[in-house]
């Protein structure tokens, strides 16, 4: 009998950590011992003792053990204080009583900056009940839950439902003066303990509601399972994310291609440790390999010694205001470089060569736009000559949530300075997507095609900027600050287009678009120029930019991208530059001959 509470460990629980399973342990062993304690009375015939003080003496102990057991975890995870705290804390409440918001619950409730005050849950049979000590409500008492506890947070526990879904139920939440956080996915909690970190800002993701489409996986090996592959701009916001998916998919080895150090540095380390992870013990070979796409001798001798097979170029510059400050290394990057690159994989045998592209390629009014479509140009005809093995294709999408340069985390730093959040139109609109897929589907399109197609990747419905920065925020708790509202919190200032800016982007030329066999890609069949001519074009550009022309640049491809359309004159740009370098001259003059 002595023996029944080592037995069932009751003396090796940690008191602060005391649960259901611990307090489950005392009943057993009390349940033994009384057990045995009845069948002794019971055969020893003691006379004066009734058998209801079995019973009695079974409740007794496990209310003196449980309780000496709870009164200590009270005390040793600091309850006590927490209890008194509560009114300090941040009031939130949790949307979503599934397993992810009991969970979440708990974990607030212990901690010293949130105060859980319920839950609201679409599910009847929830509502009204209690869970974790907290009761469940129906969406409809939210805005009297809010004024009555004057709460400041929801915080949405939903990782399983779809983006769509997330997606209506934060549109449900904007209207209330509130700020709205959430947890992950369900990818994201693998590791299938969610903590306070966990809990973030609500993404741009969520807020389209877009679902993505599973991946054809046939699509995504065929140009990289047990093949060498290599990625120019690898450092970069498309060029990483594609390295990440091309190193889930088993390479035989992989190349990374980039010109910054710092880039390039960040990447090797990554895909080495994603590699160790993925395939314990099987070392997949991946080389750095510190270069310019410009030095075509240095590319073919990587290609060359390295057995490359496919090309994923993601190397270019593509912010557009900055490009078109400086038209003449657009051209020299994105066209010549793009050439170069091509060259050394023609001559080196690789088998597919994926150009990435730009919504900005079509009708462009920016530097950058034209210089991608002369570079989708020159693939389009060095697949139609056929004087090589080498497979040209080209995907064109547009923005990218989360590259360099992307809005949305522009938006959420001004609004957590206090403002202003700048808008450069009332009327712009853009097409979105997540980095993740983005990079899948341009794998999945390089697998498809005989050469020289451009593939175009559904974006979804379009975006309007100024709404997306009003419901920011808005699920920021704050309000935003106009004629209609001078006591609101955030002003939106709007700054006017940027050099080469579009209202609206575009993916396709024509109306010739063709469906393929993946639900969200289209090819398009566009016209180009022969290669007779785009062979003088480049002649020109070489001399242009040697000779350091910008003018020249930009008549060039204005004369040679059809549609072009600049919204600011290169003479300006260059005439600006001059007259900075003039001033500066003048300002050191003045400091060197005060006199």
């Amino acid at each position: 009998m002595s023996l029944s509470p080592i037995k069932f460990g009751l003396y090796r629980a940690i008191i602060r950590y005391v649960g259901f399973i611990a307090m489950w342990s005392i009943i057993k062993a009390v349940s033994l011992y009384t057990a045995v304690f009845a069948v002794f009375i019971l055969l020893s015939g003691m006379p004066g003792v009734p058998r209801s003080v079995i019973i009695i003496n079974w409740l007794l102990l496990i209310l003196l053990i449980g309780c000496t057991r709870a009164l200590g975890r009270w005390w040793l995870t600091g309850s006590f204080s927490l209890a008194s705290q509560a009114k300090a804390k941040s009031k939130v409440i949790i949307y979503g009583a599934g397993h992810a918001g009991v969970q979440i619950a708990s974990v607030l409730s212990s901690g010293s900056e949130f105060q859980p005050i319920a839950f609201i849950d679409d599910n009847p049979a929830l509502q009204g009940n209690y869970i974790e000590g907290y009761r469940v409500y129906p969406f409809r008492k939210l805005s009297s839950l809010i004024e009555d506890y004057e709460v400041k947070e929801v915080l949405m526990a939903m990782p399983s439902v779809s983006r769509s879904r997330r997606s209506q139920v934060i549109t449900l939440l904007e209207p209330y003066p509130v700020h709205v956080t959430t947890v992950p996915g369900l990818h994201d909690l693998a590791s299938g303990k969610l903590k306070a970190d966990d809990i973030r800002e609500v993404g741009i993701n969520d807020l389209l509601g877009r679902t993505p489409v599973e991946p054809n996986q046939e699509l995504l090996n065929a140009n990289i399972k047990a093949k060498v592959v290599l990625v120019t701009g690898a450092g970069g916001s498309i060029g990483s994310e594609l390295c990440r998916q091309i190193i889930r998919l088993n390479p035989r080895a992989l190349i990374l291609y980039e010109r910054s150090e710092h880039d390039l540095y960040l990447i090797e380390n990554e895909m080495l440790e994603m590699a160790q992870k993925l395939y314990p013990g099987t070392a997949i070979p991946i080389t750095p390999i510190l270069a310019s796409i410009l030095d075509q001798s240095r590319m073919k001798a990587v290609c060359k010694a390295f057995g490359v097979e496919t090309i994923y170029h993601a190397a270019a510059y593509k912010h557009v205001p900055m490009v078109e400050k400086n038209p003449s290394e657009a051209v020299r990057n994105n066209v010549l470089g793009t050439y170069r690159v091509a060259q050394a994989a023609i001559r080196t045998g690789v088998e597919t060569f994926v150009l990435i592209s730009t919504d900005k390629a079509v009708r462009p009014t920016s530097t950058m736009g034209a210089t991608k479509r002369f570079a989708e140009m020159i693939l389009q005809q060095l697949a139609q000559r056929k004087r090589s093995v080498t497979r040209f294709t080209m995907v064109r999408f547009g923005n990218v949530l989360g590259s360099s340069g992307s809005v949305i985390p522009l938006f959420r730093e001004q609004i957590k300075n206090g403002g202003p959040v700048t808008v450069t139109d009332a009327k712009i609109i853009r097409y979105f997507m997540t980095i993740p897929e983005a990079a899948q589907l341009v794998i999945q399109a390089g697998a498809m095609g005989e050469g020289g197609e451009v593939f175009v990747l559904d974006m979804g419905e379009p975006v309007k900027i100024l709404e997306m920065a009003k419901r920011l925020i808005h699920l920021s708790g704050l309000e935003v600050k106009d004629d209609e509202n001078s006591e609101g919190d955030i002003e939106i200032v709007y700054t006017g287009l940027r050099p080469g800016e579009k209202l609206y982007e575009e993916l396709l030329i024509g109306e010739n678009d063709l469906p393929t066999q993946h639900p969200l890609i289209m090819s398009a069949n566009e016209e180009g120029l022969s290669w007779d001519a785009l062979s003088k074009y480049l002649a020109q550009f070489e001399q242009a930019i040697e000779s350091n022309d910008v003018e020249k640049s930009r008549e060039l491809l204005v004369e040679a991208v059809k549609g072009f359309t600049p919204q600011c004159d290169v003479a300006d740009l260059v005439q600006e530059k001059n007259q900075k370098s003039a001033d500066e001259s003048r300002k050191d003059n003045i400091i060197q001959y005060p006199g």
